[in-house]
């Protein structure tokens, strides 16, 4: 998703008026020589002064020195990112990123369309990796913007559509194509008009370039802007700082005074009066249809796009400016998300009282009843009633898996990889690491963790592996490196190689493709193979029975005790804790939301691993009551099945993007929808996996076994 900012604030230029920044003041180096070689037992007194003298000073020369450098100190909204104050008078460069639509999730470049472009033409900012990866490209405008300067009805460009320009365009407006603008660094909100009359502010997703009439299904261009800027003046400044940004658009013929026929590129066409414009006047909404008509988009039809500037000031502080963008202005109240955490936790509860309630009592007085029979005599044995339950398969429950051990081994690992990566990436989120005011840092993070987590990846395959006694494992850590990041990968190159004949700003350059590359072979597949050779290293995972040389036969389970059934139903519960959080995280991810909320996502990320370990345990103990010794799969895909509700869940909720008929649009969704559902269904099922491992461990080496 494209919610996020580089580190400095795009198109910011060499700041002449700016806050104070962290000084390092330069520090004297104090040499103490070296005392002379005595023996400790000579002059005891004057070495213990001399120490004690030399330890005062050095103490009260750094006290000075921290006390100086902290007087200097100032702190910042995020890191990376800094205010800049604008003299009065100075531009104020405006950025234009890609056009963006939810129903075909194609992002165009902004000067595909006819619009007016920069002199010399646009020059594209300095963009990280996340941007690319997430569709941005941001680049200069022809807009001229400065400090308090008001702007009325500017004449910008004049545009004399072509057959194929006009066609391109209203496609561009059927298809609900939306501006996404920048001035320092915040991204420009939408005013309208609503259908009752009153008008409202959207602070994502940028404003439409058009709108058709439902009617006679005519296409209009919006080709007139009101930029409309807030500035707060900080204390002890000198200079202005941006702390609002919102746009206005409006669809108007243009037309010039006395009958005026401008070509377009005669500076005499930028101060010709307009017959729709009042001097020294803005443009506004309220007087739509008054004096003029809407500018339609037919072929052969000129163009002229103006635009308006106005400056408010605001008490609102620049390192809150970003409020109102985060919340929408309170247009989802956080008692929603509160409502979230609430059903997670009641779930939580339930469960957990559930596995207290039956679980507990059920292996006290199993444990107990399995130890007191080992406490009897032969011909007390024989006496009592033969054996049941979990204590019958003792000799197979730690059989490996009879089918894909290897399989299991890397699942495990890339889930737990997976697991660790997201619990950072959330983590450095929810503490405001990852701003949204710093677009692409989310993508960026998670790369970098998922490279540095692959250690782990390596580590617990490989012992696993160890455990399972298998012989080849240079073949499983060559595919815990490589099979589901070569999965990803290649997914991503093939809509990547599409989205380049469709011309979309989502195609990522071929270098970016080396980079990531480069990052996979050169970083992470190292860490995966350093990580296998400390698992190997160690000694495997011991176990509290020995396992028998042949295999005990399974009975013939009830209906509701088999595997696939307790499988099935087993997602439910974990997917019942996290469904409405569950919705604001795709609604940020495909309809171009922010999502700022991570403090929430990291308590229900939280519960939904606790409720997929404690639904798992529940049910691998009843499958080994019913002396079902094959748990290994059993766990991780009772927990994984988590995975396939959201993944369910998500062709439901495809229906609120009001899709285009595009084919691209809705390979891009599901596709997309089952990696992400992929590694969920690894992460849920590494955590069902190795807490089931756990609690089997616990209760086999709790009683007796012959």
């Amino acid at each position: 998703t494209r919610h996020f900012h580089s580190n400095q604030a795009k198109g910011s230029r060499p700041n002449r008026i700016r806050s104070q920044p962290f000084h390092q003041h330069p520090t004297q180096t104090h040499r103490f020589s070296s005392p002379v070689a005595v023996p400790l037992n000579h002059y005891p007194i004057r070495l213990k002064k001399n120490t004690m003298k030399n330890l005062r000073s050095c103490l009260a020369k750094a006290s000075i020195l921290s006390a100086a450098v902290l007087q200097t100190c100032h702190g910042f909204y995020a890191p990376g990112v800094r205010p800049y104050e604008f003299a009065e008078g100075e531009e104020v460069p405006m950025k234009v990123n890609s056009l963006t639509s939810i129903h075909t999730q194609l992002p165009k470049d902004y000067y595909r369309l006819p619009f007016c472009r920069p002199t010399g033409g646009p020059k594209m900012a300095s963009e990280n990796l996340g941007e690319f990866l997430t569709g941005n490209k941001i680049q200069s405008s022809p807009y001229s913007i400065n400090m308090l300067r008001e702007v009325y009805c500017q004449v910008l460009c004049q545009v004399t559509l072509t057959k194929l320009e006009a066609h391109t365009l209203a496609t561009h407006i059927k298809y609900g194509y939306h501006n996404n603008w920048i001035i320092d660094n915040l991204p420009g909100a939408s005013v309208g008009i609503t259908g009752s009359g009153q008008q409202q502010t959207h602070y994502a997703g940028g404003f439409p370039i058009g709108f058709i009439t439902k009617d006679t299904k005519e296409v209009y261009v919006y080709n007139h802007v009101n930029i409309m800027l807030e500035y707060h003046n900080p204390d002890g400044k000198d200079g202005h700082r941006v702390v609002g940004f919102a746009v206005e658009p409006m669809s108007i013929a243009h037309e010039y005074s006395g009958g005026y026929e401008w070509d377009g590129e005669s500076s005499e066409g930028f101060t010709k009066p307009l017959s729709t414009c009042k001097a020294n006047e803005h443009m506004n909404l309220d007087s739509k249809g008054t004096y003029y008509s809407f500018q339609k988009v037919e072929p052969e039809q000129s163009i002229i796009y103006t635009y308006d500037v106005t400056w408010k000031y605001s008490e609102t502080a620049w390192a809150s400016r970003w409020d109102v963008y985060l919340s929408e202005d309170h247009m989802v109240p956080a008692q929603v998300h509160w409502y979230s955490i609430t059903n997670s936790i009641l779930v939580v509860l339930f469960l957990s009282l559930l596995v207290v309630s039956i679980l507990v009592r059920n292996l006290r007085r199993d444990i107990a009843g399995y130890n007191a029979m080992e406490a009897l005599t032969d011909e007390e044995k024989e006496e009592e009633l033969d054996e049941s339950g979990w204590k019958l398969v003792h000799a197979d429950v730690f059989r490996p898996p009879a089918k894909y051990p290897m399989a299991f081994c890397i699942m495990v690992g890339t889930g737990a990889q997976i697991g660790l990566c997201a619990f950072f990436t959330i983590c450095c989120s929810a503490v405001g690491f990852l701003s949204p005011a710093r677009r692409g840092s989310l993508m960026t993070a998670t790369l970098i963790f998922y490279m540095l987590c692959g250690c782990l990846a390596g580590y617990v395959s490989s012992i696993l592996y160890k455990t399972f006694k298998g012989k080849k494992w240079q073949l499983c850590t060559v595919l815990t490196a490589t099979a589901f990041p070569g999965l990803c990968f290649a997914t991503f190159i093939f809509f990547n190689t599409i989205l380049v004949f469709f011309r979309s700003t989502a195609s990522v350059p071929f270098l970016d493709l080396i980079i990531l590359a480069a990052m996979w072979g050169c970083i992470s597949t190292p860490l995966v193979f350093m990580g296998s050779y400390r698992g190997y290293k160690r000694e495997s995972i011991s176990f509290p029975t020995v396992t028998s040389m042949i295999a005990r036969e399974v009975p013939e389970p009830t209906p509701f005790m088999k595997p696939m059934v307790a499988i099935s139903m087993a997602g439910m519960v974990p997917f019942a804790a996290a469904y409405v959080e569950l919705f604001f995280i795709m609604t940020s991810l495909w309809m171009d939301q922010f999502y700022y909320v991570f403090g929430f996502t990291l308590v229900v990320f939280v519960i939904l691993l606790i409720t997929c370990a404690e639904v798992t345990v529940l049910l691998c103990y009843y499958q080994l009551c019913a002396e079902n010794h094959r748990w290994w799969w059993f766990s991780f895909f009772a927990s994984g099945s988590t995975a396939a509700y959201t993944f369910i869940y998500s062709f439901f909720w495809f229906r609120s993007l009001e899709a285009s008929k595009m084919l691209i649009t809705y390979m891009l969704y599901f596709g997309y929808m089952f990696l992400i559902c992929t590694a969920m269904f690894l992460v849920t099922g590494s955590v069902g996996a190795l807490t089931s491992l756990w609690f089997i461990r616990k209760i086999f080496g709790t009683i007796k076994v012959d």
